[in-house]
């Protein structure tokens, strides 16, 4: 039941302090030295006070007035406390530090690199799911939990992928704030596996680095055929589609320039495809070349030599191994290679190149498959290196 003005007038201090109820969370504390209007909240999981004024000097019209604004910066995910105590250290940016003006630089910055419907999409969720929210607060005073706050309010609309993707894009926020000397951490590293798992279809992958650790761990593992464990493992280095890695033919690869040359007639967009192969999956095409090397396919069909094997040779280990069809699936391998290079900043440009999308153009498309090789080159090395890091956790 809320007070009035004449009963906060009238309380006097006893023998021992006592509260008088007002409304929706607030009360006044009456004790020797004062009343003092309070805010009761919980944040974080956590029951939390806001001290919003003394009375008189602040009237319950005005203590109301902020108890709202209070209960609105909850509800978008700002913690009001912290909120009061940058702004008593003139914490609140109004220049580069803020998170707005970070994002705007990054966005600035990488802009070239991506497709124009890309670039509009990008700067359309950080301005309409983020920056209402957490925009003006300086990056380094952003707490994981704030940011935690602010997403599942994406994910409260049944937006879950969206909530993914406004993740991604503030982790490569976060991480040009470190790059650049503007934040000492990427707090968004501390929310993996914290948000609503993404809806599953045909080609489900694992998005948190340390079920992906898990699973690679999980290949070590596997006691199933030699040549399914290799098919499995070297899935994870080269992020083909599952009938291009069944198919690879000993012909295809050049162990000297430790490339993998697919023709056009295997892969899905009908042009010539280059992987480069990184130091673990030449070692793992070494390892069973003494098994296989002697016939036409890398990966031979148990029930015939002359054929590569079965399309859900992979997805049947994967099975085995305890993984439904909702958490992983052959091509989900792709997947997590998209998510962890575009996750650490790699250029939009070559990751498409190497997850050999469709090219609209296509003049361009008959001359570009050798395109950006050395980058790519880097990169798969790159990856692979990051994968072993995930799997030593």
């Amino acid at each position: 039941m809320a007070t009035t003005n004449t009963a906060i007038c009238n309380a006097k201090y006893t023998d021992k302090p006592y509260k008088i109820t007002d409304e929706k969370g607030m009360y006044i504390l009456v004790n020797a030295s004062g009343k003092y209007f309070r805010f009761d909240y919980r944040y974080a999981g956590k029951r939390q006070t806001l001290a919003i004024g003394v009375y008189p000097e602040v009237s319950l019209k005005e203590a109301r007035e902020k108890r709202d604004e209070a209960r609105k910066q909850v509800k978008n995910g700002i913690d009001p406390n912290e909120l009061k105590k940058a702004k008593k250290h003139n914490l609140i940016c109004e220049a580069g530090d803020c998170f707005e003006a970070m994002a705007l630089e990054w966005h600035t910055k990488n802009k070239p690199r991506w497709k124009e419907s890309t670039a509009k999409r990008n700067w359309r969720t950080l301005e309409k799911d983020i920056i209402p929210y957490i925009g003006n607060r300086p990056i380094k005073q952003i707490t994981a939990q704030e940011l935690l706050a602010v997403l599942r309010k994406i994910e409260e609309r049944d937006k879950v992928d969206s909530a993914h993707r406004a993740k991604i894009l503030c982790n490569g926020v976060y991480s040009y704030a470190v790059a650049s000397i503007r934040a000492d951490r990427n707090i968004v590293k501390d929310l993996d596996g914290a948000l609503t798992a993404r809806s599953t279809k045909n080609m489900a992958a694992l998005t948190d680095t340390k079920e992906i650790g898990g699973l690679l761990r999980a290949i070590d593992g596997f006691r199933g055929e030699f040549n399914t464990k290799c098919a499995l493992r070297l899935s994870a280095y080269v992020f083909l589609r599952p009938g291009e890695l069944r198919q690879a033919e000993w012909s295809e690869i050049d162990f000297d320039k430790k490339i993998w040359k697919i023709p056009a007639d295997k892969m899905k967009m009908s042009r010539p495809h280059i992987v480069p192969l990184s130091r673990q999956a030449m070692e793992i095409l070494k390892e069973i070349y003494p098994l296989t090397g002697k016939w036409q396919y890398v990966f031979p069909s148990v029930r015939g030599k002359d054929r590569p094997m079965s399309n859900n040779t992979v997805l049947s280990a994967l099975r085995r191994m305890g993984y439904t069809k909702d958490e992983m699936t052959a091509h989900g391998f792709r997947r997590i290679a998209s998510t962890l290079l575009y996750e650490n900043g790699w250029e939009s440009a070559v990751v498409e190149m190497q997850l050999a999308h469709a090219e609209r153009n296509k003049v361009k498309a008959a001359y570009n498959h050798a395109e950006y090789l050395e980058r790519r080159t880097e990169m798969m090395q790159w990856l692979a290196d990051y994968l072993d890091g995930l799997k030593k956790g």
